[in-house]
């Protein structure tokens, strides 16, 4: 039991796996090692993030005119890649995943609710319009429950479980990716984004060798 730990589990949403709206690189293969790891027990806190967005998302593609998708243009004074509409509020991409028995959860945190912001991160939604980066709530959430570390696993790595990584750090939170239980948008980013990960002092570690 890692009496201080809660595992986070980011979007492990079908719209982000092959056939869903936003495919993730063989991003159905961490469902099975989830769904064990969950049965486990082995965290202080359990919480799974859920993308959960209103029709018309600013970060729909199909809201700018001539825009393509995974194109980026800026929004708010940042760059703002615009996504193929998904996680769709209420739809069945924007489910929990239900080949994973979600039972052990403390807490479902939806994000990327503002029809203007987007939110990667578990714990702040991206720039808005003032320039600021709203908290979600879940760093103090997780404090208050006596959690110091963080083990994240979920989809996309290259996005949502970095974004989440850096900010879980940002808040005094000892970090940890679970590398072989997330999955990218696509490969060619696993390079920097390990890199950026172990210049910053977050722990990747492999799901049956760091849990012991």
């Amino acid at each position: 039991m890692h009496h201080h730990a809660a595992l986070i589990l980011i979007d492990v949403q079908p719209d982000f796996m092959p056939g869903g709206a936003l495919a993730c690189h063989e991003g159905d293969a961490i469902v099975p090692g989830i769904d064990a790891l969950l049965r486990r027990r082995l965290f202080r806190q359990t919480v799974a993030t859920q993308d959960w967005h209103p029709r018309g998302h600013v970060s729909f593609a199909s809201m700018h005119a001539s825009a393509r998708p995974f194109q980026d243009i800026p929004l708010y004074g940042y760059p703002q890649t615009l996504w193929p509409d998904h996680c769709v509020q209420d739809t069945p991409g924007a489910a929990l995943h239900p080949g994973i028995d979600w039972s052990p959860l403390d807490l479902i945190l939806r994000k990327g609710s503002d029809p203007q912001v987007d939110s990667y991160s578990g714990f702040r939604e991206n720039h808005g319009p003032d320039g600021a980066r709203p908290s979600t709530g879940l760093g103090g959430w997780l404090r208050e429950r006596g959690v110091s570390e963080v083990y994240l696993a979920g989809l996309a790595r290259d996005v949502c479980v970095l974004w989440t990584a850096q900010d879980a750090l940002a808040l005094g939170f000892r970090t940890h990716v679970l590398w072989d239980l997330t999955r990218p948008v696509t490969p060619a980013t696993d390079d920097a984004t390990r890199a950026t990960l172990t210049a910053q002092g977050i722990g990747i570690v492999e799901s049956a060798a760091g849990l012991v």
